[in-house]
């Protein structure tokens, strides 16, 4: 019986043993983290702060002198993709309001594990998401509304950019760079029973492979002066406002906006 029981003892303690070993050897599940972004914008290179808004004069591709007195646009659906493929996406927004510096720092709504990631973010909304008409309350009323009217299309805008330009009459003249979806009508004034097509003119933009870590900051910069630039060079004087409705020079935007607008800047750890 003295024998049995020491064998017994024996094997416990071989258990509790084996079981320390297998805790000790375990790998760690990796903690999650969220990453913040910060959106900053430049003409040409030269950072553009709220001081320069109405006072610091550009100059476009095509010559036109220009200032600057909104710069509002939406950014959607920040996306990682890890190298195994899985993909992290909050579905969430962000409104950047440039020159009040409303919403210029924003951590979207997921929470994944270190490491490399295709990062990624939609300009705008896709159809999928635009097509929840007055379904975003906070846009609804946001910089006076950011919904886009029933007979264009409805949804929301992507950007308002506006300010003035001397044109080619040597007069200071207003200009209104508003990118909606693309909505062809087959007359004018526009209504919903003369629209004829809707083009989603969002765009995806791709910064690359980043380095997610646990205090990850990443620089989303936009170079405004490619709006008016590459591969669609912009003249203020044929297109200078009413250009929602404008089927052609909605598409042309959309190009300019994908041909290298925003792009990666300092990732801080």
């Amino acid at each position: 019986m003295k024998n049995l029981k020491k064998i017994a003892l024996l094997l416990v303690a071989t258990v509790a043993f084996v079981s320390c070993n297998n805790d000790d050897d375990s790998t760690p599940t990796p903690s999650n983290t969220t990453v913040d972004f910060t959106f900053t914008q430049n003409f040409n290179g030269d950072a553009i702060e709220n001081s320069d808004y109405e006072n610091t004069q550009y100059t476009n591709a095509n010559g036109e002198t220009l200032t600057l007195s909104k710069l509002v646009y939406l950014i959607s659906d920040i996306t990682f993709t890890a190298t195994d493929g899985t993909v992290y996406d909050a579905g969430d927004y962000n409104l950047v309001n440039a020159r009040t510096g409303s919403n210029l720092n924003f951590t979207p709504g997921v929470s994944i594990p270190e490491g490399d990631y295709t990062v990624s973010f939609t300009f705008g909304f896709d159809d999928e998401d635009n097509d929840l008409d007055g379904g975003y309350p906070g846009l609804n009323t946001a910089d006076g509304g950011w919904n886009v009217p029933t007979p264009l299309g409805g949804g929301y805008h992507y950007m308002r950019m506006e300010g003035t330009y001397i044109n080619n009459l040597g007069a200071t003249d207003n200009f209104q760079y508003h990118t909606v979806r693309a909505n062809r009508h087959s007359s004018l004034p526009p209504s919903p029973t003369t629209l004829e097509e809707l083009v989603d003119t969002s765009f995806i933009v791709n910064l690359g492979t980043v380095t997610i870590g646990s205090n990850t900051n990443i620089e989303v910069k936009m170079n405004v002066d490619q709006w008016f630039k590459n591969p669609n060079l912009w003249d203020l004087n044929t297109w200078y406002t009413v250009l929602m409705p404008n089927f052609e020079a909605q598409m042309d935007m959309s190009e300019n906006g994908a041909g290298g607008v925003f792009s990666l800047g300092e990732v801080t750890q």
